[in-house]
């Protein structure tokens, strides 16, 4: 067989291997409150890692002891980490498109890459740039497939 069919099979069989991981869930906790909603619905559209929980608790008109507990007890983490794990989310499609690291990274509120670069990789298990390089492979491996009438 030729080069190019060979890589099509391999392509095939990869994607086969691929559709058949288990899934493992990326999501983020939301919130019944609908109070408490609506600043999460407000914040995923432009996600800052520096807003901070007497910001919220002060728009919400309540204690900052009493937002920490309502917080916690509809989320089920605490204030910081979901803020993180926020950021985090919200620069997966950005980052999958190709847009440079540094300005993700930025954009989300980090002061410095290699804080947004740890955290990415505490939450995710690999760095922005793994992630960028594994959906450009992606998106190359699937456009391919595509072509060859797959």
């Amino acid at each position: 067989p030729s080069a190019f069919h060979r890589q099509g099979l391999v392509r095939a069989l990869l994607l086969d291997e691929v559709n058949r991981l288990p899934e493992r869930p990326l999501g983020l906790p939301f919130p019944d409150n609908q109070r408490l909603a609506a600043l999460c619905r407000d914040f995923l559209k432009k996600p800052v890692a520096r807003v901070e929980i007497d910001d919220w608790a002060e728009v919400m008109g309540i204690s900052r002891r009493s937002f920490t507990r309502l917080f916690r007890r509809e989320m089920g983490v605490s204030f910081v980490t979901w803020r993180q794990q926020a950021c985090i989310f919200a620069s997966l499609p950005r980052l999958a498109a190709g847009e440079a690291v540094t300005n993700v990274a930025l954009d989300a509120g980090y002061e410095n890459i290699p804080a947004f670069t740890t955290m990415f990789r505490r939450m995710l298990g690999s760095s922005p740039r793994a992630y960028r390089q594994a959906a450009r492979q992606r998106s190359a491996a699937f456009s391919d497939f595509e072509e060859m009438g797959g």
